[in-house]
């Protein structure tokens, strides 16, 4: 006799056993005196062994060193910058740990309520000059690397963003997460762990945008924690068999593996370190050796490729079947794991899963992990075996929704056959839902049936439509907007209808918020060390409180601050420049205006109307005489932003800005007085240069399409001065500012849709309407920016329906334009503006925001962590 196995499981792991807390979470037990018991093993001898926080740079030098020795395997005679970068992180990283094990210790003593939050992005920049600053360690490394033989700076340099996030949503998430580290509040992101990001933005020759794999991991990352043993199984495909009830078994199809890689978040002024945790996708079988021995190579690997392929890109390109499947598993596979890992945790606390909602609240950011609440409810009604009315009850006080559109057609949904298809019995789970609410909508609303069609889970057509915010808004306990314009706009257009049904109280606003700490006192150090030169207080101080800040109004007619403020701003336009000189080989006039505008390109943002702005001033600079042009104010205009790959008319935006910048810049009549420039590949390491070299920055959605926006606080923070439209949280902004240091144009938000029916009903030709936009217009079709049949398609958006609205506020943001232009020529009224604007940014800090949350929807407290 011997042992035997089924063939079948040949390669497979073994079944996952359940999670310990291996690296954090155990405490003492306690010994009936109240003592702490200490585990196993000399209570002395360990704790000799347990390391504090390096902060002498003997210590720092030593740990440095130590890594350079072991973790890389180099000698001193071999390392490079990006060698000591390695070594230097990791020993920063040691020292975050620390903190990250007493932070956890510290929660699961205290066993309070704790909030996470779920975005499909966190765009996090570079992590090493962040964890320096928020640990208060930069001096320290400073002086031990200069021993080392290396520059701080240099080795900061080094580091790659991470592929984790692309725009504003993915920003806001980062900050949110250093708030609440910084708040001390028990707050973890889930994420996923993107091998290559979004894609790296490359110019081709004819100006167009080309993507290519941004291979941000392909040096080990020093700033994440693998967690080989935390991960769970995660069922694609398969069937549904209703078993009793509402309760069903979901079998068969596809399992792959989610593997845990933990970041660690530091909180400012505090040992609060949180968590972000991310999730890699893996197969539960890796290589089928069978399959491999016969001869199929390809079968031997599928099941590896298959399951790498989740976690391999954000927002692949859904324009093709594979694509819009791609994006639903990667949102499943991140809610699923997530939901796991959550229960997990909150079993740890034995207690009862009635309880649930007492201690775990979780965010949505957007509409992207929505599927977590019907996986909620499948976890709840399937396993824990919770009856239905009681599961829907834990759901609705443990979910929160924050919306960030006002476009309808921006609203995220699934078809109805890929849902059934690929996640059969969520499926089943939502249209139980949506049974048990529309029976509750025409109870309260009788006989109204378009009411029952709007705010059904499933959109009529071929195919159905599964409508993700709708799912989003009845599942969660509250919904919120992101700028009191665009939470009004919430509740009085695409959730009007919930909003009859709920109430109003369901319905609030968080507006966004900004980390002074990233951006001020890290991207602009030489403006955080004069406010706290100016105000005589630490930086800890108005970092942690942005209102603090204010104290510069004092000092505004002062003429030495004066002089400091505007030596700032012109240190920070001289690193921009050497920036583009060394990138493109140009060399700016640094006393020029900077004019700036970085966003994700999307034609509601309108960088169109910003190119057709500068073609504008392009052709009245050629049509004026010499002594005319001397008299003009100089400016370099900059573009900054990734188009998504699928989106042509964003991408010929981009190949408009770079064949104009070709034209304008080689121009010798007007290229002292005019420079236009795109600069590739943004990221938060390129913001982090310029936004504060700003002198005025450009936010012109069409009013009533921005929800927020947040580069706008960031400009304005920084000593820019702000241009835009009556949108978003720029009304904000004005109302705190003041509106004379704000530059307004354009149509206000209720005449948008009255607009847009005499473009559909009523057109006007553009000559007629517009006729120094159909100048410029006819200009780009005519070839003076290279071949004019290209821009046909974006043309004709102007053109004909012209949804975006350019037609109606070009010529007021030429206005505008002209008035930043004479602003601009009174230095000292300049300046005072600049300081005024910086002064009132105080409500729009993150850490604000956060606590808007933690109050308003998750029940949360800060616990400090001695």
């Amino acid at each position: 006799m011997t042992s035997t196995i089924d063939p079948s499981t040949i390669g497979k792991p073994a079944r996952a056993r359940r999670h310990v807390r291996s690296v954090t979470g155990y405490f003492p037990e306690i010994d009936e005196k109240g003592q702490e018991k200490w585990p196993r093993g000399d209570e002395k001898v360990w704790k000799a062994g347990l390391r504090g926080v390096h902060r002498d740079v003997p210590a720092i030098t030593k740990s440095v060193v130590h890594h350079v020795q072991t973790s890389l395997a180099r000698q001193p005679y071999n390392i490079d910058d990006f060698g000591a970068y390695q070594a230097a992180a990791l020993s920063v990283r040691d020292n975050l740990i620390v903190n990250w094990n007493n932070t956890q210790l510290h929660h699961n003593r205290k066993g309070n309520k704790r909030a996470y939050y779920l975005s499909l992005e966190f765009l996090m920049g570079r992590t090493f000059d962040n964890a320096l600053l928020n640990l208060d360690l930069k001096p320290q490394y400073d002086d031990g690397m200069s021993l080392l033989g290396f520059n701080l700076e240099d080795l900061i340099d080094q580091e790659r963003d991470a592929g984790l996030g692309n725009g504003g949503l993915g920003r806001l998430a980062a900050c949110y997460l250093d708030s609440s580290a910084s708040m001390e509040l028990p707050v973890w992101g889930y994420g996923l762990r993107y091998q290559y990001g979004i894609f790296q933005q490359l110019i081709g020759p004819d100006g167009s945008q080309l993507e290519a794999p941004d291979p941000w991991l392909q040096n080990d990352n020093p700033w994440e924690l693998p967690r080989a043993d935390v991960k769970y199984e995660v069922r694609f495909y398969g069937h549904s068999e209703r078993i009793e009830g509402m309760k069903a078994l979901w079998s068969g199809g596809q399992e792959v593996v989610a593997v845990a890689y933990d970041v660690m978040i530091p909180g400012y002024d505090t040992k609060n370190t949180n968590n972000l945790r991310l999730w890699e996708s893996k197969p539960k079988r890796g290589f089928d050796l069978n399959s491999f021995n016969a001869g199929d190579y390809e079968r031997a690997v599928e099941a590896s490729n298959s399951a790498a392929a989740i976690t391999s890109v954000l927002y692949p390109n859904d324009h093709t079947t594979f694509g819009k499947e791609l994006r639903l598993k990667q949102q499943y596979f991140w809610t699923a794991a997530s939901l796991a890992d959550i229960m997990r945790r909150f079993k740890n606390m034995e207690k009862s899963i009635l309880e649930f909602p007492d201690y775990v609240s979780i965010q949505l950011n957007d509409t992207h992990p929505t599927l977590a609440i019907p996986e909620l409810m499948r976890i709840l009604v399937d396993e824990e075996e919770v009856p239905w009315d009681q599961a829907w009850d834990i759901i609705t006080r443990t979910f929160f929704f924050t919306n960030h559109t006002v476009l309808p057609e921006a609203l995220e949904k699934w078809s109805v056959p890929l849902m059934q298809h690929l996640l059969p019995r969520h499926m089943q789970i939502i249209f139980d839902i949506n049974l048990i609410f529309l029976q509750a909508v025409e109870k309260k609303f009788p006989g109204d049936r378009d009411k029952l069609a709007r705010m059904s889970l499933i959109e009529e057509g071929y195919p159905q439509q599964v409508r993700m915010a709708n799912l989003a808004c009845i599942g969660s306990h509250k919904v919120n907007g992101v700028a009191e314009l665009h939470s009004e706009l919430v509740r009085a257009t695409i959730m009007k209808d919930f909003v009859d049904f709920y109430g109003v109280s369901k319905f609030f606003n968080v507006t966004n918020g900004i980390t002074p700490r990233r951006w001020l006192d890290q991207c602009n150090p030489g403006l955080s060390r004069l406010i706290s030169e100016t105000l005589k207080l630490p930086k800890a101080a108005f970092l942690k409180d942005l209102y603090q800040l204010e104290g510069l109004l004092k000092h505004i007619d002062d003429p030495k601050f004066q002089t400091m403020w505007a030596a700032v701003k012109q240190t920070n336009k001289e690193r921009l420049a050497h920036y583009v000189e060394v990138t493109t080989g140009h060399r700016i006039n640094t006393k020029a205006m900077f004019d700036i505008q970085i966003k994700r390109i999307h034609e509601y943002k309108r960088q169109t109307l910003n190119i057709f702005g500068v073609i504008h001033r392009y052709l009245a600079l050629k049509a004026m005489t010499s002594a005319q042009r001397k008299k003009v104010n100089p400016k370099v205009v900059f573009f900054g932003g990734k188009a998504a790959p699928g989106y042509y008319i964003a991408k010929l935006t981009i190949k408009l800005v770079v064949n104009v910048a070709r034209i304008v810049n080689a121009d010798p009549e007007t290229k002292d007085i005019l420079s236009l420039f795109f600069l590739p590949d943004y990221s938060v390491s390129l913001a982090e240069i310029l936004i504060p070299a700003s002198d005025i920055s450009q936010h012109i959605s069409t009013a009533g399409t921005e929800a927020s926006g947040t580069s706008n606080m960031k400009f304005c923070l920084n000593g820019g001065l702000l241009l835009g439209t009556v949108d978003g949280a720029n009304i904000e902004i004005a109302e705190e500012v003041g509106e004379q240091n704000v530059f307004f144009f354009g149509h206000l938000t209720p005449a948008v849709e009255d607009l847009r029916y005499q473009h559909m009903y009523h057109p006007v030709p553009l000559e007629k309407k517009c006729p120094g936009l159909a100048r410029v217009v006819n200009e780009v079709a005519a070839g003076r920016f290279g071949d004019g049949n290209a821009y046909e398609p974006l043309l004709n958006t102007v053109r004909k329906n012209d949804y975006y609205l350019l037609t109606e506020d070009f010529d007021s943001y030429l206005q505008a334009l002209k008035l930043v232009d004479e602003a601009y020529q009174d230095r000292t009224e300049w300046i005072k503006k600049s300081i005024r604007t910086t002064a009132k940014m105080g409500k729009f800090s993150s850490d604000r925001a956060i606590q808007d949350y933690a109050q308003e929807c998750w029940n949360i407290e800060g616990s400090k962590l001695e």
